[in-house]
């Protein structure tokens, strides 16, 4: 029978952790270092990936840990921020962070509010929506979050491991953590990627579709979108329904992507099988994607359509941007065209040099091109920028390094988006993030297990708490014995 509010679900959720033994016991030793005690796995970032990931964690007995996030409890991830399309493009029966329990999906927290009627009805999930189900998530699970809250450096130390230095509004402090993963989003190890055209006029006319532009300061405005993808559609949409005056989409290509390869491939045996895969094979997937392009979805590009005021422009990259009148001149190889703001939908990229929270693995992780050199004409730089994982999201040391700092480099994991080359679209959005998480944390389990070997041996070898007393048998012979000696 379906719950029928919100606390009939929560019980549910209780009843089905408990039928499946879960969470598990905690196993992993305490570890204290100068007197402060040691996190077992500290997360950065707290959004879809990073409450997945601590989810996994207490469902493998790692209850040790924390995770970290820059924004206000309830504003991480893009959600509410810089996402500006009116649902998920996922389709809602995708189980998302749930992790194989039913009562901890979006539908059975959507129907326990508001009914398995409106559910059918319900095309795509609203995205604010989203939101509000991940800060239940994060409650019900009693995830350890830590909030407000800046990572500004990672340090290696010798003895394996990691310094994270954190900044609050109290101020600067530090903690140890034993494994950390970098669960960032989609600028994971890097940032908003812009093209040079971009910095030829002043910066308050140019932004990027992640920035957390004021939408509503459009209103009256000439607006350019660069881009043919999801996120441009969606900026250019809330542009016009916030009053502009006339929107620009610029798309390089003479045709507007229509064919998602991935999802025509798209399997069980893609989520699991990927990684297993030859680089080469790997590459080549990689390559094709990123060439066909993924389309916008259908109503993203209708919802921009529909209004009078909006121009496509096809086979139309940008040559030149030019200060003119108190706005730009957008330069194609068609015509030039007024704006007084032009928004970049152009991704993004794996850059250490822009995040300096992440400067000192610059030179000491393994990147795809030091890993694979593809054939001529197959060539790709972002790719080839994207960090070359192990089997559990770990960091892999560049050869040559000491070998305290490439131990230390390994105990770091990449849990977002760059991940994407090596493991698959495990960490690319919600259908397939619980096996992702489930990955990552019996990865991390098993390298903790490992790690504390001599401690599991020597409990193993103490463990005396008898499971017999003594008295549940009688030995045959000795009876026998004493029968014959009491004739």
């Amino acid at each position: 029978m379906r719950p029928s509010s919100l606390g009939d679900l929560e019980q549910r959720v209780a009843l089905d952790l408990l039928w499946l033994n879960q969470p598990a016991k905690d196993w992993v030793p305490p570890r204290v270092v100068d007197g402060q005690d040691v996190i077992d796995v500290a997360v950065i970032g707290a959004g879809l990936c990073g409450l997945a990931a601590l989810a996994a964690l207490k469902r493998v007995g790692i209850y040790n840990t924390c995770a970290f996030d820059r924004a206000p409890a309830g504003r991480e991830g893009p959600w509410i921020t810089y996402a500006r399309m009116e649902t998920l493009r996922t389709r809602k029966e995708a189980a998302g962070p749930a992790l194989g329990v039913p009562s901890l999906t979006f539908r059975a927290w959507f129907e326990a509010q508001f009914g398995a009627e409106a559910y059918e009805k319900m095309v795509l999930i609203p995205r604010p929506m989203w939101m509000d189900y991940l800060i239940w998530y994060r409650r019900i699970l009693e995830l350890n979050v830590v909030n407000d809250t800046a990572l500004t450096s990672l340090g290696l130390r010798p003895d394996g491991l990691i310094t994270l230095d954190l900044q609050d509004n109290a101020g600067a402090w530090q903690v140890l953590a034993r494994r950390v993963v970098l669960a960032t989003g989609l600028d994971g190890l890097g940032a908003p990627s812009l093209p040079d055209v971009a910095g030829r006029v002043p910066s308050r006319y140019v932004g990027h579709s992640a920035d957390l532009i004021d939408i509503a300061s459009l209103r009256g405005k000439r607006v350019a979108v660069v881009g043919a993808g999801a996120s441009a559609m969606d900026n250019a949409a809330a542009a016009l329904e916030a009053g502009a005056a006339r929107v620009d989409i610029f798309v390089r290509r003479p045709d507007i992507p229509r064919i998602d390869k991935f999802t025509g491939v798209g399997s069980p045996g893609m989520t699991h099988g990927y990684l297993g895969l030859p680089d080469a094979d790997k590459w080549w997937l990689m390559v094709e994607g990123e060439r066909a392009q993924i389309p916008p979805p259908r109503h993203s590009v209708l919802r921009v359509s529909r209004h009078p005021n909006a121009f496509f422009h096809v086979a139309s990259p940008i040559e030149d941007l030019k200060e003119a009148s108190g706005g730009v001149l957008v330069v194609t190889p068609k015509g030039r065209y007024p704006a007084d703001f032009v928004i970049f939908s152009t991704g993004f990229s794996v850059d250490f040099s822009r995040r300096p929270e992440f400067a000192m693995l610059a030179d000491k992780v393994q990147l795809w091109r030091d890993a694979y050199t593809p054939p001529a004409g197959m060539e790709h730089e972002g790719i080839a920028s994207s960090p070359y994982l192990g089997p559990s999201f770990e960091f892999l040391p560049k050869a040559g390094l000491d070998p305290a700092v490439a131990t230390a480099i390994s105990h770091i994991s990449c849990f977002a988006y760059p991940a994407v080359p090596t493991h698959g679209k495990i960490t690319s959005g919600i259908p397939s993030i619980s096996d992702g998480a489930m990955r990552l944390a019996q990865g991390l389990a098993r390298s903790l297990f490992v790690e504390d070997r001599a401690h599991h041996l020597e409990k193993f070898r103490a463990y005396d708490t008898p499971e017999l007393l003594g008295d549940e048998w009688e030995d045959a012979d000795q009876r026998e014995d004493a029968d014959h000696a009491s004739i």
